[in-house]
């Protein structure tokens, strides 16, 4: 079925949980943000069982969507209760704002400057980590985790063609190994790292970004939350790709009024590759630096699915 296939969304989640309520989940497969806030979310739902797209017969007791404003609308239609949650900065690729009957929530660090007026009665959740923080004491290689969601052909065209290769065969004499983790486009990213069979290119939404990170000795990013949020987590290193697109761009400069993040702007610079060992986190206040927004949304969602509203 389609219900949360619209527009590239789809599930992240399989049959699977306790013998508690059943609940839906769905985010959007094209937008790497989604994909990481679903998988962290999802990591907290122990008791309950989780569906995916066809999990609608009977329906579920209740239903968490990742970004995808007519997914959730299309629910909330069946009469099943729906926490929406908004990934990242909304986007010209956005299908406009969720409905009001939704529960709303918003993946928001503290330490970032206030946003613009959000949707009333939007709730910002903290940082979004992973479940498991540690990371492997024998890491090696380069994780490139890449959005293109959003971002305008011809940009993304530009960076995939010139800057992309360049970086993968640095990391690759550099490290060792590259792995390239992306949320669309991936034909267009394969099409321009074809030249370096070394390089491992997977879609975001069909492999663990998480765990890649954990094994990972050296970790550029597109500027991106779900990227931020596993770094901070981590207290790793972590170099920002170039931003593309509007949204990117914006989030960049935020970030940087707080955080003094290195750019990926010349593969030949050592340091891109041989990182401190932690990144500039010690920065952030202490009263700021919460990283249980998985949680609250998965309690969020259990109350819904034990005592709907």
């Amino acid at each position: 079925m389609a219900l949360l296939n619209p527009s590239g969304a789809a599930p992240a989640a399989p049959e699977g949980g306790g013998p508690g309520p059943r609940v839906l989940l769905g985010a959007r497969e094209d937008r790497l943000d989604s994909v990481l806030a679903l998988a962290r979310v999802a990591a907290h739902l122990g008791g309950l069982r989780r569906t995916g797209r066809d999990g609608l017969e009977p329906p579920p007791a209740a239903a968490l969507v990742c970004d995808d404003a007519a997914a959730t609308g299309r629910l909330l239609e069946l009469g099943v209760p729906v926490v929406h949650l908004e990934s990242g900065p909304a986007g010209p690729a956005d299908g406009g704002a969720p409905p009001q009957r939704a529960l709303l929530r918003v993946h928001r660090p503290g330490w970032l400057p206030p946003p613009g007026p959000g949707a009333r009665g939007a709730r910002p959740t903290g940082i979004l980590a992973p479940r498991r923080t540690g990371r492997s004491r024998t890491r090696s290689g380069t994780l490139l985790m890449l959005s293109l969601w959003g971002v305008p052909d011809a940009e993304a065209e530009s960076f995939a063609s010139g800057a992309l290769p360049e970086l993968a065969a640095a990391a690759l004499d550099r490290t060792g190994s590259c792995t390239v983790v992306a949320d669309t486009g991936l034909a267009r990213v394969r099409s321009a790292l074809a030249a370096h069979p070394g390089v491992r290119v997977l879609r975001a939404s069909e492999t663990d970004p998480d765990a890649l990170h954990a094994e990972a000795a050296v970790f550029l990013a597109s500027p991106v939350l779900g990227a931020l949020a596993l770094a901070q987590a981590r207290r790793a290193p972590l170099v920002l790709l170039p931003a593309l697109g509007t949204v990117q761009r914006a989030l960049a400069a935020q970030v940087g009024e707080v955080l003094p993040l290195p750019s990926a702007e010349d593969p030949a610079d050592p340091g891109l590759w041989a990182p401190p060992a932690a990144g500039p986190w010690h920065l952030l206040d202490p009263a700021l630096d919460d990283l249980r927004g998985a949680q609250r949304v998965a309690r969020t969602l259990r109350q819904l699915a034990l005592a709907p509203l």
